[in-house]
């Protein structure tokens, strides 16, 4: 919603004499707002679960890392280079807003991200643990020590 807000913002502003960062924060927001939804949707309707060879845990710390960054940059550019109209200024306090709540968001990727490692690392070695004792198991079989003998 921020970011939708920091477009419209954006949006608003009819004159601009240096627009190159006018048109980085138009398109930062712009993309983040389109990714971000896309994502949502695809969340919101379980769809992530048809498609399993992606990693949709990484895919949102990514989307949210580089959008949380790119926020930062264009929002410090914007500021730098605005002319103090009202909607150059809101669009710069609503851009480090968005920047915070996908700040946030990074926050609990990563966490969400570390989480899904450890249980996958620990079935992987709770796999390995079981292979292991069935292959001493099949020591103490009679057959297989006949043959020893």
């Amino acid at each position: 919603v921020l970011a939708l807000i920091a477009f419209i913002c954006i949006e608003t502003i009819m004159e601009c004499s240096p627009c190159e960062g006018l048109y980085f924060f138009e398109f930062v927001s712009c993309s983040a707002l389109v990714v971000t939804g896309v994502l949502l949707i695809m969340f919101s309707l379980n769809l992530h679960t048809r498609i399993p060879q992606i990693n949709w845990n990484l895919t949102d710390l990514v989307n949210t890392g580089l959008s949380t960054f790119f926020f930062f940059i264009a929002s410090v550019v914007l500021a730098a280079l605005n002319h103090k109209t009202g909607a150059e200024i809101a669009a710069v306090i609503f851009g480090f807003l968005a920047m915070a709540v996908y700040a946030v968001n990074t926050y609990l990727a990563i966490k969400k991200w570390r989480m899904n490692s450890r249980q996958q690392s620990s079935r992987q070695t709770s796999d390995y643990t079981r292979a292991r004792s069935e292959s001493r198991e099949v020591d103490h079989r009679p057959e297989i020590q006949r043959l020893d003998a």
